[in-house]
């Protein structure tokens, strides 16, 4: 009986640190989603990375990150002291979009006595 005691506690407790993993996973996936990020690492007060994750970026505990670098595609691990700011891809192509092209400049004036320069 104390054995069953044993192996029912063990389970609750392995258990609940699993759920707290995923709730914890399922919080970061439910704020960040896959959105891209500006990144930018120090090491010893040195600029070591400064670029564009595709998506999400993916932390350890011992203070390394992993993501997929925009400028080559490559799944890159870097360990540093990093600023991580998720960029909101819909603003960005809201705005793209939003913004006209800037308007055609205006034709020469045509000044009295002097021939219209060839365009």
């Amino acid at each position: 009986m104390k054995r069953l005691l044993t192996t029912v506690a063990i389970a609750t407790v392995v258990a609940s640190a699993a759920a707290c993993t995923e709730s914890k996973r399922a919080n970061q996936a439910a704020t960040f989603g896959d959105q891209a990020a500006d990144i930018t690492c120090w090491t010893y007060g040195t600029q070591i990375f400064s670029g564009r994750s595709t998506g999400k970026v993916e932390y350890a505990t011992s203070g390394r990150i992993s993501f997929v670098d925009a400028s080559n595609e490559r799944f890159t691990t870097i360990e540093g002291d990093c600023r991580i700011v998720y960029v909101n891809r819909d603003a960005e192509e809201e705005e793209a979009q939003s913004t006209p092209p800037p308007p055609p400049p205006p034709p020469p004036a045509e000044v009295p006595g002097k021939p219209m320069p060839d365009a």
